[in-house]
């Protein structure tokens, strides 16, 4: 069926999931990729080991090039906001390695024969928007024709080698920093179901985290993340797990964003943050008094969140710390 030009159109209603909730599950993507070592040489910095944001080969004794690419399903009905959010989110990876990204293509599925072709303009000129407000320019791309729409980038950074900003560099005894709340998952499955519009969480998801990442490589961290489909514990169990070291977690320390416990309370939890709480619990201790909800909450599939930085970050707030062993206790 075509919708018409002058028909309301709900983009989250032409997708399964929405967002970076609909990446597959960790625990089977890790299964699936197991076996695949990909190239070796001596200026690959970043590769598949421990998968990290971004991959890393070095071309100078200064320089490195990173590259990356994410797309995903509609997260919000309009397709102007998907159009930055998917941009944000994938200019993410870059900023998470502390790198600056310099150029992107566009990466589109698009269901030509049933959403009008005008409906993805809209979600290009927004992705343009978020490539100019970063410094990026977005040059081209591939698209194809695709039962659901989807859209993202694949974008080409560079940092410097020794100023890299890793999830295997994480050291014990130092704060861990969160730069974003978190909660946006549950308000965007609220979305798709109710229609209803969050504006602080559609203002969190196309926010840069450049300015977060510059503030991290200027306070001397070593270790990032950025925190999306898999929610805050499973980024942090990934990074714990390939430094060699484990973590507590506040959870009063963690900040939401505003109506997330009221989405949880009624209930919106996507099915990929309840995958993900799975794949992480055998990875937990919690203190009395931490609730389902509680750690229903720390799981939910974040879109283009914010950083998590092992190290304290002037002006975000700390949400924890790293400590000798393994594993995440939440207190």
């Amino acid at each position: 069926m075509t919708v018409s030009n002058d028909a309301p159109v709900r983009l989250t209603g032409y997708a399964h999931g929405g967002g970076c909730a609909c990446k597959i599950p960790p625990g089977e993507l890790e299964e699936a990729v197991a076996g695949l070592t990909g190239q070796v040489g001596d200026d690959i910095i970043v590769g598949l080991d421990d998968g990290d944001d971004a991959a890393a080969v070095r071309i100078r004794d200064d320089l490195a090039v990173l590259s990356t690419a994410d797309f995903f399903t509609p997260v919000v009905d309009d397709p102007f906001e998907w159009g930055r959010i998917a941009a944000a989110n994938a200019l993410s990876d870059i900023y998470a390695m502390g790198g600056t990204p310099v150029v992107a293509i566009n990466l589109v599925g698009w269901p030509r024969g049933v959403l009008p072709m005008d409906l993805m303009t809209e979600v290009l000129r927004g992705g343009l928007a978020v490539g100019a407000e970063a410094g990026c320019p977005v040059i081209g791309g591939h698209t194809i024709d695709d039962p659901e729409p989807k859209y993202g980038m694949a974008v080409t950074g560079v940092a410097a080698p020794e100023k890299l900003l890793r999830n295997d560099a994480a050291e014990a005894g130092l704060p861990i920093t969160l730069t974003k709340p978190i909660g946006v998952g549950l308000l965007n499955n609220r979305h798709k179901q109710t229609g209803e519009v969050f504006d602080e969480a559609i203002a969190l998801m196309t926010t840069l985290n450049r300015k977060a990442s510059a503030a991290a490589v200027d306070a001397g961290a070593r270790a990032a993340t950025d925190v999306t489909g898999f929610g805050l514990l499973g980024h942090l169990h990934k990074m714990c797990r390939a430094s060699g070291v484990g973590a507590v977690l506040d959870r009063s320390a963690v900040p939401a964003v505003s109506g997330a416990r009221e989405a949880l309370r009624d209930g919106y939890v996507s099915g990929g943050t309840r995958r993900n709480l799975d794949w992480v619990q055998p990875h937990l201790s919690a203190d009395d008094g931490i609730s389902e909800d509680d750690l229903l909450f720390l799981a939910d599939a974040q879109t283009s969140g914010g950083l998590l930085v092992v190290g304290e970050v002037p002006g975000y707030p700390v949400i924890g710390e790293t400590v000798a062993g393994s594993g995440i206790r939440i207190r």
